[in-house]
């Protein structure tokens, strides 16, 4: 049994994340701002797997909530074996057009979140020398794409946070796995038109993520990429 903490947990991603490790007898711990989809999923997963999700309302795009989440965990006193750095927000547009404050919108909770939830975690883990972190960035930070603007550049840095963590956290036997999804199927497509076949299921990402937090403690997977069968949406 192992200890799980997903952020951006209450729907999409998160919740598929959730209810995957859930179904193997693992204890879940999800965050997210809505405490009220946050209370619906731990009860929609706990009447499927009773006990198995805990949950803590939190805007992550702020670092006193960021360290309160911490907190909550961390009183606990058990060991975090996979934390999911999951929590995201897209707002579109051009550098040279979206509005002023949207970089710093996108980089509160595509990196900051992140940042600093692992340094608020990381001592424990890295005295137990074990534990698994797995950060979502996303193609936006392999290729530059349209209307990315700075949801880009907050991938593209997240992708760097992620990449310096794998070789600071080797000697102490913490797996670090950078994930880029290509397109999900997630409520922000909705009224897209875009078919739901054309583009990924979030239980894809889910069962990727689980697949790689179970291999043996000798290997580790450094990079997930996994886009439509189609390729990338034009």
């Amino acid at each position: 049994m192992k200890n799980i903490v997903i952020t951006g947990g209450s729907k999409g991603m998160g919740k598929a994340m959730a209810e995957k490790f859930a179904a193997t007898k693992n204890n879940i711990f999800i965050c997210s701002r809505n405490k009220k989809e946050l209370a619906k999923t731990a009860g929609e997963i706990n009447k499927k797997y009773p006990g198995s999700v805990e949950y803590f309302s939190a805007d992550l795009s702020l670092k006193n909530e960021v360290l309160k989440f911490a907190d909550w965990l961390l009183k606990k006193n058990i060991p975090i074996d996979v934390l999911i750095n999951n929590a995201g927000s897209f707002v579109p547009g051009s550098v040279y057009n979206e509005p002023d404050g949207n970089l710093e919108k996108m980089m509160d909770v595509n990196l900051f979140s992140a940042y600093h939830l692992t340094r608020a975690l990381l001592p424990n883990m890295m005295k137990n020398k074990s534990g698994h972190i797995f950060n979502i960035s996303s193609i936006a930070a392999l290729k530059a794409y349209n209307n990315g603007g700075s949801y880009s550049i907050s991938k593209f840095a997240m992708m760097g946070f992620s990449i310096n963590l794998r070789e600071e956290m080797k000697p102490f036997n913490i797996k670090v796995t950078t994930v880029y999804p290509g397109a999900v199927y997630t409520s922000s497509w909705e009224g897209a038109n875009v078919l739901p076949e054309r583009i990924m299921e979030v239980e894809d990402i889910a069962n990727m993520i689980f697949a790689a937090s179970s291999l043996s403690p000798q290997a580790c997977v450094e990079d997930i990429v996994i886009r439509p069968l189609l390729g990338d949406l034009p």
